[in-house]
């Protein structure tokens, strides 16, 4: 038989054109890199025409790389500019480049290693980097996890895991417990899971926005009363609105008189362990069952880098191995996991190099150093803005988010804060977000990519200085 008639650009190209295929996005990459700091914190102005340019039939015949490159350029510039040094929304992290890199690697070679011995140097990678975040995270040697997208997913296999584990046959009347200011993943888990919203109990929270743990005792007391089964708590390791971490010894002495699974949503602030100054604001992390991590948040790797890891990998095993007639030619590999066995995925891409590569590349230091950075850069913030007569402090940072209200001189002080923040982020410099705590309006700043220092700090904090100063006057 002959072979197909070739495209303009063949799915196997020549090892010349494979270069120049990568090397155009090569140059495009490092060009992108290299423009953002002169690059606006977010410009979506016209970008529902941009969006619309690719509303187009599936195109028969090939293109060059250049024309494709030359249209994915106003697509990513009309966005939010999430890799800058000004983003200082939601809870950002960059994407360190070599990451990048090792997924284009990862790609390339395109190894399946969700069954360990389909390819066991490269599972043994994948496990040996889930291994070093459990052991930075204090857990002890045997301890394991899988890679994730992300923290939605680790708390959903965190979620299934417990309910596994604890309420093994009937799970009707099983109840969870997690604080007011915990993330909305959470409760989206609960309801995947088999879990109504009437089986989920919303702590309430101090004045800290920790959640109390008083009413977590007297919440766990009344539903057993009640016949409910209590099998779940949440402890928050930096909430999303200000960054509160929750009292955890306090939790996990509650969870062991009443034989709770403790999971810890670290997602944005476990990696603050690495630092002293971190790690002495989450005592007993250690020695919860299970653990969130978000890589692409607190290590600054890419978007879709998270983690689950669990003190018993057996839990995390018998909750979601499965097996097959068509795996019976597939052995165990020695010293790595079938990471098939540990989660929802089957198929999966090789995350494990992305996470591996950056810290073989860079060393831990590098990551630590950056750390501590975003640490004293909000913590400088708050004290330029605690003062300030337009402004009231929610709270001290807790972690590297800075949460505060307006306070104008009369009017309503939400809808003056909305416009200080408007104006702000129009000047282009940073870009900052809003929340709602406790029915006020707040303004955040979070302070994590690797890319944010010190000059576009000063940038957020004089802005909002001066924006309010001027609102005032009108």
């Amino acid at each position: 038989m002959r072979p197909p008639r070739g495209p303009a650009w063949p799915l196997e190209p020549e090892a010349a054109d494979l270069r120049r295929l990568i090397d155009a996005c090569a140059d495009y990459v490092v060009e992108h890199i290299d423009s953002l700091p002169r690059q606006p914190s977010f410009d979506v102005e016209g970008a529902g025409l941009v969006a619309a340019s690719f509303d187009e039939p599936v195109p028969e015949e090939g293109r060059p790389i250049e024309t494709i490159l030359d249209r994915l350029r106003p697509a990513v510039a009309k966005s939010f500019t999430t890799a800058g040094p000004g983003y200082l929304a939601f809870i950002p992290g960059g994407g360190i480049p070599s990451a990048a890199v090792a997924d284009l690697v990862a790609c390339a070679v395109n190894r399946f290693v969700g069954v360990a011995a389909a390819a066991p140097a490269l599972a043994r990678i994948e496990a040996q980097a889930i291994s070093w975040l459990a052991g930075l995270m204090g857990y002890p040697p045997g301890a394991g996890g899988i890679l994730t997208s992300g923290g939605s997913l680790s708390n959903l296999i965190a979620l299934v895991t417990a309910r596994a584990a604890r309420l093994p046959e009937n799970f009707l009347n099983g109840t969870l417990y997690a604080s007011e200011e915990t993330h909305l993943s959470l409760f989206k888990a609960a309801r995947t899971a088999g879990f109504p919203d009437r089986n989920v109990r919303r702590i309430a929270v101090d004045g800290r926005f920790r959640l109390r743990p008083d009413r977590l005792e007297a919440a766990v007391v009344s539903d057993r009363a009640q016949g409910r089964r209590p099998f779940f708590v949440v402890a928050n390791v930096g909430t999303t609105n200000t960054g509160a971490i929750d009292p955890l010894p306090e939790i996990l002495d509650i969870a062991r008189r009443h034989e709770l699974w403790v999971h810890a949503d670290a997602a944005y602030g476990g990696f603050f362990r690495l630092i002293p100054e971190g790690a002495g604001r989450m005592p007993g992390v250690e020695r919860c069952d299970s653990i969130t991590l978000d890589p692409h948040k607190g290590l600054f790797l890419p978007y879709g880098t998270g983690c689950l890891l669990v003190r018993d990998p057996e839990t995390l095993r018998r909750a979601h191995q499965g097996g097959a007639a068509y795996l019976q030619d597939v052995s165990a590999a020695e010293g790595a996991p079938n990471f098939t066995d540990l989660s929802p995925e089957l198929s999966r891409d090789f995350r494990g190099l992305r996470l591996w590569l950056p810290i073989q590349l860079h060393g831990l230091r590098a990551f630590k150093e950056q750390i501590q950075e975003k640490l004293d850069l909000a913590l400088w913030a708050y004290d330029e803005l605690k003062d300030d007569p337009f402004f009231e402090m929610l709270d001290e940072p807790q972690l590297s988010i800075v949460a505060f209200t307006a306070r104008p001189r009369g009017g309503d002080p939400d809808a003056f804060g909305a416009e200080v923040l408007r104006r702000v982020n129009a000047r282009r410099r940073v870009f900052l977000s809003s929340s709602t705590i406790g029915g006020r309006y707040v303004l955040r700043i979070c302070v994590l990519s690797f890319r944010t220092h010190a000059e576009r700090v000063r940038d957020a904090v004089t802005a909002l200085k001066e924006e309010a100063a001027r609102l005032s006057e009108l």
